[in-house]
Order: structure tokens, then C-alpha cells, then sequence
């Protein structure tokens, strides 16, 4: 585990391109919100010297034009234009929708399954948060799919230049169709709102800032939440103690998904952050212009921040994570990627009360790049479900 190296740490990026990652809570927590530390890739020092090449398989995330590259004005301007549709209120007013979702969905995933196992990744973890962020983007269901396809390409951090180059076309090529369409059909949506949206100076969004918008937001909105609930239901299956405490009341579903994002992040490292200037964090100096990952499971597994049982799923655990962001950068979505993990749970586990891995979690396959963290499919058996199980009459009296 990296963070036995410090809790700053150098790291080699694909293409033999230097960097660091933070990896402990606290220099995390102090990186996140660091005044002098920037998101934009003018700051990246190999980059402004033409020593990155074409086809850089972490090149969207450095030069995307959106919120996750803005700093200052940029950023606050960019954040206000879509921060509304994610508030506490505006996401509560969807958890009914949410709710029925959910349910269509596990339907779905029992009709789907074989001899009783399904992949819950594939059936439910995936199409809620897609259908959720689709429908408020307003991207028609039969993008869905292929937008997944060229978003995990994009963000996967092992693909060769020819791939990456040719997923980052497509992508821009067909979200630019999308923006295209609601341009000429406005609807009631978000990609409407931010195509008419002015900021307080009266301009709109360039085209490549609504492109980009609208790329982070469907990566973000879906990406996270569909690593989350896998890796939740994971971890529940693993440790069936814990699992107990929810049915007893001695904890929440809520407390499940804190617990989820501190022990088995959604996102491993998440691409980059630059000092502005030669930055000490921990004792550990990091140059001027270095691209930064943030540590966010190395973070969860602090034992200077959680003890020495940080290792342990626990979900009576209280100490908060950071695996959604701290600072101006805090995860706009967390609201609603919160709704949707404890609502996909609490339904799951109460409509299949029996539902374990179908498989041992040794032979799961991860994901083989450091950015999203999770397995590839989650296959599952489901057991009886509890709207189904047969009436059996009370035992005669003796």
C-alpha cells in the first residue's frame, strides 16, 4: 500500500511522466483546500513543455474545459450554472422518481438472472445512476449506452494513444449531437438550462465549456455512483455482521454508504491538482507544476485518522471521509449520489434479504487503472425475493 511510503508519496504516471500523490487524510484534506494549489492545466509543467505526447491516456482529465480544469472566477462561474439542480431540496424532490427507478430496475436485474445469479453490476448499479443523470441531462436512453462505453474508456488509465484519441472524438462528437438536438428541441433539462443559461456578465457557455460540462457531469454522475453501490454491495456481502447491525436498527443505510466511501472509494486517485508554487505538505516538498493525484483509498485507510482499525468495515464508524471532496471543489452530485446508493440498497438487500456473491471476492476482476475503483462485474445470487415467498401457515398447536 502506497501510504506505508509517507503520506506524500512520488508516483510515475503512464508515459514515464512524474508526479505525486497525497495520500493521507490530513495533507489530503490540506491539498484539497490549499489556496496556492490549481486545477488548470497551464500550471502543468510537462504539459506547457510539449513533454506530453497525443493520446496521453489521462489527457481529458487534464485539459477537458470544465469545472474539474477552472480555478477562481472560471470555476465559481461554471459551478453556479448547474449547482442548482443538485441541491439538498431539488434532490429530495427526485427520491420518489429514484424510488420507482430502483424498483423497475430490480424487476429487471431478477428477470435477468440464470439458475438465480445475475450481474448486479451490469443490471442495476449501472442503469440507475445512468438513468438518473440521463434523464436529468435529458440524453435520450438510446445514447446511454454507448456514452458509458466511450466514458470508460476515457477515464481508464491504461488505454494506448490510438484508443484514447479515438474515444475523446467520439465522445465530443456525440455529446456535441446531443447538445446540437436540445439546441434546435429545447426540453425541460439541464442541457437546455446550461445552452440558455447566462452568467452575470451575459455570456453563455462556449462550446467547448457546455461540452465539457456535460462530459463531467454524465462521468461524474454515473461513474462514482455505479462504483459505490458495486463496491457497497461488496462489502455488505463480506461482512454479514455488519449487515445485521442495519436490520437491527443499530445503524442506517446511510451509514453504509459513508462507510462504503471511506473503506473502498469509488475513486482510487483522482487526476490533478498543480502547486502554483514549490508546496511542502507532511513534510514532503512537492515542485512547482507536478501533477497531484488525490489519494482518496489510501485516505479512508488512514490509522492516524480512523485508528488502527481502519482496515475494518464498520458501519458504526462516525469519523467523516473525504472521498467526495473538500473545498471549492467539494463533489456538486454528492446529494444526489448519496439518495441513489441508500435508496439502491436499502431495496436490494430488503426485496432479496438472502443475496450473497455468486462467486468468492478473490476471483472478481478489478478494474486495472487506478482511477475508478472497483470490479468489472459483480455477479450475484439472488435468493428468494420477499415480495414472492410462499405463505407458510403456523404450526399446529401440539
Amino acid at each position: 500500500m502506497l501510504l506505508a511510503r509517507g503520506a506524500v508519496a512520488p508516483v510515475l504516471l503512464p508515459g514515464e511522466v512524474e508526479g505525486m500523490a497525497v495520500l493521507g487524510h490530513q495533507a489530503l484534506k490540506e491539498l484539497l483546500s490549499h489556496p496556492e494549489v490549481a486545477k488548470n492545466a497551464r500550471h502543468f509543467t510537462a504539459l506547457r513543455e510539449g513533454r506530453i505526447a497525443e493520446g496521453w491516456p489521462l489527457m481529458t482529465f487534464t485539459t477537458v474545459a470544465g469545472m474539474t480544469t477552472a480555478d477562481g472566477d472560471d470555476h465559481r462561474r461554471l459551478r453556479s450554472l448547474v449547482s442548482s439542480a443538485f441541491t439538498a431540496r431539488r434532490v429530495e424532490e427526485l427520491r420518489p422518481w429514484v424510488e420507482e427507478l430502483t424498483d423497475t430496475l430490480l424487476d429487471r436485474l431478477e428477470r435477468e438472472a440464470v439458475d438465480g445469479v445475475a450481474d448486479l453490476r451490469r443490471h442495476f448499479a449501472l442503469p440507475l445512476p445512468m438513468g438518473v443523470i440521463g434523464e436529468l441531462l435529458g440524453v435520450d436512453a438510446g445514447y446511454r449506452d454507448r456514452l458509458h462505453g466511450l466514458t470508460s474508456v476515457v477515464v481508464a488509465t491504461d488505454t494506448g494513444p490510438e484508443q484514447a484519441v479515438a474515444a475523446n472524438r467520439e465522445l465530443v462528437a456525440v455529446l456535441s449531437e446531443i447538445a446540437a438536438a436540445k439546441a434546435e428541441h429545447p426540453g425541460d433539462d439541464l442541457t437546455t438550462a446550461l445552452i440558455a443559461a447566462r452568467d452575470e456578465g451575459g455570456d453563455r457557455l462556449s462550446p467547448q465549456e457546455l461540452v465539457g460540462t456535460l462530459l463531467t457531469m454524465i462521468i461524474a454522475g454515473h461513474e462514482t455512483t455505479l462504483n459505490l453501490i458495486t463496491n457497497a454491495v461488496r462489502a455488505l456481502c463480506g461482512h454479514r455482521d455488519q449487515l445485521d447491525l442495519v436490520r437491527k436498527g443499530e445503524a442506517n443505510w446511510a451509514d453504509v454508504v459513508e462507510e462504503t466511501l471511506r473503506w473502498d472509494a469509488p475513486v482510487s486517485y483522482f487526476p490533478f491538482r498543480y502547486p502554483v508554487r514549490d508546496l511542502v505538505l507532511d513534510g514532503t516538498t512537492i515542485p512547482r507544476g507536478t501533477p497531484v493525484l488525490a489519494g482518496y483509498s489510501a485516505a479512508g485507510r488512514d490509522p492516524v485518522a480512523y485508528g488502527p482499525d481502519a482496515d475494518l468495515f464498520k458501519v458504526t464508524r462516525t469519523a467523516r471521509n473525504l472521498s467526495l471532496g473538500h473545498g471549492s471543489h467539494y463533489c456538486l452530485g454528492a446529494p444526489l449520489a448519496r439518495l441513489e446508493a441508500g435508496t439502491a440498497l436499502e431495496r436490494l438487500f430488503t426485496r432479496f434479504p438472502t443475496l450473497d456473491l455468486a462467486v468468492p471476492e478473490a476471483e472478481l476482476t478489478r478494474h486495472a487503472g487506478f482511477v475508478g475503483n472497483s470490479v468489472r462485474a459483480l455477479p450475484v445470487r439472488l435468493g428468494p425475493s420477499a415480495a414472492y415467498q410462499p405463505y407458510e401457515p403456523p404450526m399446529a398447536p401440539r
